[in-house]
């Protein structure tokens, strides 16, 4: 692409239409893609029936937030219970790493029914109180 001399836009000046031909002068929409101008008039209907989020703000999403995936001590004893998560026998003792079932965090939500060695990276200081007062164990960190 070559680099122009004079920009366009002073090349054009008196040229009524600056390049845009005689009927439209760049005011048209294209070819009905994206986001046009009389949604709110013209198409309304159809912005109600298919687009009802077509106004307003929506958000963007930070790059640098850390989502993290946590589950609650009742949502892994129903897990466990109906066979979702199952717990490994090692040493006599029911143990469940929570990392390999792609979760990060263990919260304190619930109760436990029975006494499990649950194997996460972070856990909430609830969390880990209730897990050993029924007599199980909280390992944090890595477990790989």
């Amino acid at each position: 692409m070559t680099v122009r001399v004079s920009k366009k836009s002073r090349k054009l000046r008196g040229s009524r239409t600056m390049g845009w031909g005689l009927r439209g002068q760049h005011r048209d929409r294209g070819v009905e893609g994206g986001r046009q101008i009389g949604m709110s008039k013209d198409k309304w209907s159809w912005v109600v029936k298919y687009a009802k989020d077509w106004y307003g703000k929506h958000g963007f999403v930070n790059p640098t937030s850390v989502r993290i995936n946590a589950i609650t001590i009742r949502q892994l004893d129903e897990y466990v219970r109906n066979g979702k998560i199952k717990p490994v026998e090692k040493d006599g003792r029911k143990v469940v790493d929570l990392s390999s079932y792609g979760y990060d965090k263990l919260l304190g939500g619930g109760t436990l029914s029975q006494p499990l060695v649950i194997q996460v990276q972070m856990s909430s200081g609830k969390a880990k109180e209730k897990v050993e007062k029924i007599g199980g164990q909280v390992i944090l960190g890595t477990t790989s």
